[in-house]
């Protein structure tokens, strides 16, 4: 990969387009379904609490299936294994469409539907190399971090507002039918390839995370990727910390969206440059620097800048953080084929459980020392992991190379 990689590249390629469109339209419903999730609990319980609760079920199981179930899209046909996921959760969401479901098996199924998209997206992530190659598999994972980062800028906004217009049940019942023209779009729109011939395959299923770890540990490289992609739970405090954040400063209630939406904002526009302008070659030397530089840009905070240089802080860091999509494109280029399934779905529920992790360091953080100042050491911590974890990356970098 010599060449820039702009984003829209990897549409040329009419099985991207099938399976970009289907996670677009998987990440839509799955807002829509929190919003509808959360109103339906609420409304029945009248509880804040359940209403919360649920909520975190539409995540969490998502962390088991990344690190248990992802060995399946290395033991049978991806494809096939993507379809089956989306029809299972087509029919979780249908039994929450029915009227008089009671809360209970609404939060069961919910939790359904995250646990299946632990292995759906493996088994995306695994057969993205085959589909795009050179350029065009960087390109692909840019424009798939855009979209799902748009999505988020935009899904509860418009979620809320569809949820008011059309009712919760029928909102899901949208939702099911949007993982329904997934797997068709994926049925039918990307070749169906044959299992990947691996001694892997052949071990024991209960055995797959085990081994994947042990691929990971083993191919030079891949751990400090793996560190590298953790990051992400040490700069995700401005996100969970919005609300307080903004109170803390004393600023109008309308920035809280602001606070939450900059460094996805800010990680749209470098996903763009970082893929467009910078070359190939110079992408993977990129990643630790600019993983040190977005964890720079929140140390900024520490002198309490006030809200429109914080927003510019938090905007540069999500810049800078868009080395992750550099990330992902090495770690699965690097994996062996016949387990890269796995070794992806370890590094997702990776980043899931640092996330979750680092949201909970983060409030218990700034009930000591304030929300600007924990932001800052957030930064300082993420820069001081990413300097030697850089330079170990180009070493590896530079043996395989």
């Amino acid at each position: 990969m010599t060449g820039r990689a702009d984003p829209l590249v990897a549409l040329r390629s009419g099985e991207f387009r099938a399976m970009w469109a289907a996670e677009a339209l998987s990440q839509g419903g799955d807002q829509l379904a929190r919003v509808a999730l959360s109103v339906l609990v609420f409304t029945s319980t009248n509880s804040v609490t359940l209403a919360a609760l649920a909520l975190g079920l539409s995540y969490t199981p998502s962390l088991l299936g990344s690190a248990l179930l992802s060995g399946l899209a290395d033991r049978f046909p991806r494809r096939e294994v993507m379809v089956a996921c989306d029809l299972i959760a087509t029919l979780l969401l249908v039994v929450m469409a029915l009227p008089g479901t009671p809360t209970w098996l609404l939060c069961a199924a919910m939790a359904g539907v995250a646990l299946v998209g632990g292995p759906f997206k493996a088994a995306r992530l695994a057969l993205l190399p085959e589909v795009l190659t050179g350029d065009a598999y960087p390109a692909g994972l840019a424009l798939r971090t855009i979209t799902i980062q748009l999505a988020q800028l935009i899904g509860f906004a418009g979620g809320g507002a569809l949820v008011v217009l059309i009712g919760p049940h029928l909102a899901l019942a949208v939702d099911a039918a949007t993982f329904l023209f997934s797997a068709a779009l994926v049925r039918f729109g990307v070749r169906g390839r044959p299992t990947p011939s691996d001694p892997a395959s052949r071990r024991p299923f209960w055995t797959s995370s085990v081994d994947g770890a042990r691929a990971i540990g083993a191919i030079p490289g891949l751990p400090a990727l793996f560190v590298l992609g953790m990051l992400s739970g040490v700069y995700i405090a401005p996100e969970g910390l919005g609300v307080a954040w903004v109170a803390e400063m004393a600023a109008p209630a309308w920035a809280v969206g602001l606070v939450m939406g900059a460094p996805a904002a800010g990680l749209v526009v470098g996903v763009w440059l970082f893929s467009a302008a910078v070359p190939g070659a110079y992408r993977d030397r990129a990643v630790g620097p600019m993983a040190a530089l977005s964890g720079l840009a929140l140390m900024v905070c520490v002198v309490e800048p006030g809200l429109w240089a914080t927003l510019l802080c938090l905007v540069l860091s999500g810049v800078f953080t868009a080395y992750q999509v550099q990330v992902g494109a090495s770690f699965g280029l690097l994996s062996p084929p016949g387990s890269r399934a796995q070794v992806m779905g370890l590094l997702n529920s990776g980043v899931i459980t640092a996330q979750g992790l680092g949201m909970l360091l983060a409030g218990l953080v700034a009930d000591v020392i304030g929300v600007a100042r924990t932001v800052a050491v957030a930064g300082a911590v993420g820069a001081l992991l990413a300097v030697p974890t850089g330079l170990s990356w180009a070493r590896a970098r530079a043996a395989v190379t």
